[in-house]
């Protein structure tokens, strides 16, 4: 049975989208399917920003330590990095310009710039190795990296093919690696482009990399429209939700403030934090790497309503042993999204922050973080689910896990393979015709890779994973590239990497390891071992020397299901 909370939000959002509503929708065909889009969206990232950044020009957007700019402020400061990139570096329509950088006021101009020149953004992880980032832009054939100094000096170490610009650098420091930097091309440069290329909204925007159960990530393309749909999509929510409380009477801020605790490299960073902040005209508060007491102080400071991250960073703000001691008044709803949040954590943070509302997101790099979502009163009584499909373009469906494509679903309470399908939804994977085939196998349609169900009010309840990975921390981790790690070792036979539940991450990478005949291991010189090659959230945290060779099954693949489930209740049992 419908609840109250959402037949009131199918109400108010039946009004923002009907025909002649603010946010109409209409239909469109892409890629051959036809799809619901809005019928008046920007037809690109451009006009986006234009717009949103126009009509909410004077308010203050960006909030970095001691500095504060306007949307107004940002959005020139975009323009003329874009103007930059043009005169200076000859950067055009379609080139690929990757952003290295952990959260600075710089990673939002730079991701303007390239998008309004029509030039291709590739937000790059800035957890990643130099070997990974030399992966990511020979992959991608990126022609430009704009990067911090810890990104540089990673790059610096690299023969790398693509001109690098240097943020927040000294000039000497800049020197050394041999980069220029930003500041120095702006002054240099003419304040606007020559020639402005026009965009269509099929146009590739974006290439964001995801790990999935192969070793080396994909880069996941998404075009304007696919983007612009993504936000406005979150936009239709967020309106539904103001409206909702506006008729209950409640008192609303003047204007809505978001902490920024969550990387700009992630689809939650850059589409429903960012993008829908330039769309509501809020302020974000910038946090240049995550630590709870600092949130807690800034929540505090500048009056935060709204905050979001992985549910490690809800949890630390619930156990903090001053949480007490800040003024935590204005925060109105604390998300979770990037990873599962556990079902007790939705009853432990209504009772420890009470009066916050909490909501869980469900979406993936491929769906520009649109797909489900479970909210307030619904959330608290359905803790298990991500909730119900995105309105107004969403729609859900299971699958057969071994269906050739997502053509039939499966009855309400079957488990089986997740699908989504919208305009939100990129185009595929750069250069990577087969695994797009696999995963977009047509109609609009994208199979997740996770399995689920629907129940009787269709919220979705995600059970386990198809692919092969692990979510650390709202991280993608390949079992696949951990397992070869491992097996560079001289010693090391066989090896199997999986999931292990962890309290405040989610999960940790657990690993089981059988040596060669004759030879010796030691699991502390062999984590040591694998931390020349792997990005330091992939190290296993827990690794096991097996006696045995590992299980095989009949194909005789090693029999990862079986050491899961035994080294999963050993890990359990010791963390008890």
């Amino acid at each position: 049975m419908k609840s109250a909370l959402d037949t009131a939000l199918d109400e108010v959002i039946a009004g923002i989208t009907a025909p002649g509503g603010p946010l109409a929708v209409g239909e469109a065909t892409i890629r051959g399917a036809n799809l619901p889009v809005f019928s008046a969206a920007p037809p690109s990232m451009r006009e986006y920003f234009a717009f949103f950044m126009a009509s909410n020009a004077d308010k203050e957007f960006l909030v970095f330590g001691e500095e504060r700019m306007t949307f107004a402020q940002v959005y020139d400061a975009g323009l003329k990095m874009a103007a930059m990139l043009q005169h200076r570096h000859g950067i055009a329509k379609g080139d690929r310009v990757a952003i290295a950088m952990r959260n600075y006021p710089e990673w939002i101009t730079a991701f303007i710039a390239v998008l309004h020149m029509g030039a291709i953004a590739i937000p790059m992880n800035a957890w990643w190795t130099a070997e990974e980032l030399d992966y990511g832009l020979k992959d991608s054939g990126a022609r430009l990296v704009i990067a911090d100094e810890e990104r540089a000096r990673r790059l610096a170490t690299l023969g790398c093919i693509a001109t690098v610009l240097t943020v927040r650098t000294s000039a000497e420091v800049a020197s050394g690696f041999g980069f220029a930097r930003v500041e120095d091309e702006l002054a240099a440069s003419p304040p606007s482009m020559w020639f402005l290329p026009d965009i269509a909204p099929e146009d590739d925007a974006t290439i964001m990399y995801t790990s999935g159960s192969t070793g080396s990530p994909k880069g996941a393309v998404s075009t304007h429209r696919a983007i612009v749909s993504g936000s406005m999509n979150y936009l239709v929510m967020g309106l539904a939700m103001l409206s909702l409380s506006q008729k209950a009477g409640v008192a609303l801020p003047e204007q809505q403030v978001m902490l920024l605790n969550v990387p700009l490299f992630h689809i939650t960073g850059s589409v429903p934090v960012m993008l829908v902040s330039v769309a509501i005209g809020r302020k974000m508060i910038i946090m240049h790497k995550w630590d709870a007491t600092e949130a807690l102080r800034l929540i505090e400071k500048e009056r935060c309503t709204y905050f979001v991250g992985v549910p490690t960073m809800s949890l630390e703000l619930m156990m903090h042993p001053d949480r007490d001691k800040y003024d935590l008044s204005t925060l109105i709803d604390v998300a979770s999204g990037g990873a599962p949040r556990p079902p007790e954590h939705v009853e432990r943070l209504a009772k420890t922050l009470p009066g916050k509302q909490p909501i869980q997101g469900y979406g993936l790099t491929e769906t520009n973080g649109v797909g489900a979502g479970n909210m307030r009163d619904n959330y608290l009584a359905k803790p298990a689910s991500t909730g119900r499909a995105s309105p107004p373009l969403v729609n859900i469906r299971i699958i057969a896990a071994d269906a050739p494509d997502c053509g039939v679903a499966l009855p309400n309470g079957s488990v089986g393979e997740v699908c989504i399908r919208s305009a939100c939804n990129v185009r595929g994977y750069w250069n990577k015709p087969q695994a797009t085939a696999e995963a977009f196998p047509g109609d609009g349609w994208f199979r997740s890779g996770d399995l689920g169900y629907l129940d009787e009010d269709d919220y979705l309840f995600i059970v386990d994973r198809k692919k092969d990975i692990i979510i650390r921390g709202g991280e993608n981790i390949s079992c696949q590239e951990v397992e070869a790690a491992l097996y560079t070792h001289p010693a090391v036979a066989e090896a199997s990497v999986f999931g292990l539940p962890d309290e405040r991450l989610g999960e940790i990478v657990g690993a089981v390891v059988f040596a060669k005949p004759g030879a010796e291991l030691d699991t502390e010189a062999l984590s040591d071992f694998v931390r020349r090659d792997l990005a330091a959230f992939k190290v296993p945290a827990r690794i096991w020397l097996s006696p045995e060779p590992l299980p095989k099954l009949g194909s005789g693949k090693i029999d990862k299901v079986t050491l899961r489930k035994h080294f999963r209740e050993v890990h359990i049992g010791k963390s008890a």
